[in-house]
């Protein structure tokens, strides 16, 4: 499946991975951390951020073994085609498992915040028009996108510095208020914020310039760092550690004290550009699940597949309508697959692979 005309940038694989990342989670973010961890929450996210990283290059640590063929041929490689499709398998159900949710998130968020009065499997079906119009392409057109949307989206990041000035940085303080203990039970929460930077099992191959992979992802997740840092530090001073846990989503709502002649509700104008952000996290997982099925089925053209995909994911919808409570409980149960997909298996397939290639030199010799 892999041409020339499908190889993708290091600025294409950066921005790919960052923008996977920076999904939906934003927007509850600092709520999530204010109730486990406090005000202290923004440390969780530079530990959450170190394991990410850290596994990230474990994954171009393992790439490397196979580097003209996704983890996929990897397997297939090392351990026969069964595993290699019982593999595809897996991973298939695990990334339209996290395309459904965003997906539907998404959709519940517009619900929520700007067209209350129509149906979610409605807005679930406008979005997949858009959706199959961008995914349909090869993997050099979703990394055009997600350059695109983050040069074009950037200038959201400066309105959250326009509340600052109502900020209370006492709020912040004392530092490490509860101890350790709080941030490092809150890790498993916030590191679904990362998660994300396993599709470097599939960007891999199409890379132009492989040696700076590991390079690349570390960038990937500094940036996402950097954007979480700023929204999250920025509403922990900006509402006090018990108001930040009354709002569902306090990253919008702390734009509302914004105002500008020419611009009555500035957040819904902001909300309106973030949800192309979300669309750069659910794009290349709606990607990689019909890249597998298409795999599965040794076919090059995924677009069929895609097609099938977007009919279920609005059957799905309309047959079993989302909530929030759904959608959340749902992500909860991701989040432990996430956990074994995005960290133990790339630490364990490292060690194998490393260890079989140290007797294959030594059974040289």
């Amino acid at each position: 499946m892999k041409n020339i005309k499908s190889e993708i940038t290091l600025m294409q694989y950066i921005l790919l991975i960052h923008g996977v990342q920076m999904g939906v989670g934003v927007l509850t973010l600092p709520r999530e951390l204010a109730e486990k961890a406090g005000t202290d929450g923004w440390m969780v996210l530079i530990l959450s951020w170190f394991l990410s990283t850290t596994a990230s290059l474990i994954i171009i640590q393992v790439m490397k073994k196979h580097p003209d063929g996704t983890i996929l041929d990897l397997l297939t490689h090392y351990f026969g085609k069964w595993v290699g499709k019982a593999a595809a398998i897996i991973f298939v159900l695990y990334f339209a498992v996290l395309a459904h949710v965003i997906f539907a998130r998404e959709a519940l968020f517009i619900q929520a915040w700007i067209l209350s009065y129509i149906e979610v499997y409605v807005l679930i079906l406008l979005l997949s028009i858009p959706s199959y119009l961008i995914v349909r392409e090869n993997i050099k057109i979703l990394g055009r996108y997600a350059e695109f949307i983050f040069f074009m989206t950037l200038w959201t990041l400066i309105t959250y510095l326009l509340p600052l000035e109502y900020a209370e940085w006492l709020h912040l303080l004392p530092v490490l208020k509860e101890g350790w203990m709080p941030i490092l039970t809150t890790v498993r929460a916030a590191i679904f914020s990362f998660i994300g930077f396993e599709i470097a099992f599939f960007l891999y191959p199409f890379l132009q310039k492989k040696e700076k992979a590991s390079i690349g992802i570390v960038v990937a997740n500094t940036l996402s760092l950097i954007m979480f840092l700023i929204i999250t530090i920025g509403a922990f001073a900006f509402y006090s550690p018990d108001e930040i846990t009354l709002y569902n989503e306090p990253t919008i709502e702390m734009l509302k004290v914004i105002e500008f002649q020419f611009i009555e509700r500035l957040e819904i104008v902001v909300f309106s550009f973030y949800l192309f952000v979300i669309s750069t996290t659910v794009l290349p997982f709606m990607f990689i699940t019909v890249f597998c099925t298409s795999w599965l089925a040794g076919k090059q053209d995924h677009r069929r597949h895609l097609i099938w995909f977007l009919l279920i994911e609005c059957a799905v919808v309309a047959l079993f309508p989302p909530s929030f409570d759904r959608n959340t409980l749902l992500q909860q149960t991701i989040e432990q697959a996430g956990l074994i997909v995005a960290f133990a298996f790339p630490l364990c397939l490292w060690a194998y692979v490393s260890l079989r290639g140290l007797f294959k030199r030594r059974a040289i010799k």
